[in-house]
């Protein structure tokens, strides 16, 4: 009866180690919801269009024009980039702290 319980213990226990690991954060933008993984490709493809860390902010709605017709962008930000104030939303999406969102300290990240 002891050998049954622990084994039922440690399956339950491995159990919830691998749904922990499932779990994926979610980052939040007006109504739009987006993968942690999506908003790091952003980050990615944004940082590679600015200069020195810094972006022209006259130059933002083009460069967030061509993030969106970029192919390696996830396919979850196309109704986004459809949508009149997409810039303003990339851009925010594009200064989502990763590190802190990863551990969901940060408002518009969800699902820890």
């Amino acid at each position: 009866m002891k050998t049954i319980l622990s084994i039922a213990l440690v399956l339950l226990a491995l159990y919830l180690v691998s749904e922990a690991h499932a779990v994926q954060v979610k980052v939040q933008e007006g109504d739009f919801v987006f993968s942690l993984e999506s908003v790091k490709k952003l980050q990615e493809l944004t940082e590679s269009g600015s200069v020195n860390g810094k972006q022209n902010p006259r130059l933002a709605s083009t460069s967030f024009a061509s993030v969106c017709a970029n192919p390696s962008l996830p396919q979850e930000f196309m109704p986004l980039c459809m949508q009149r104030e997409a810039s303003m939303s990339l851009s925010r999406l594009a200064t989502v702290p990763i590190d802190i969102c990863e551990i969901c300290a940060f408002v518009a990240c969800t699902g820890c």
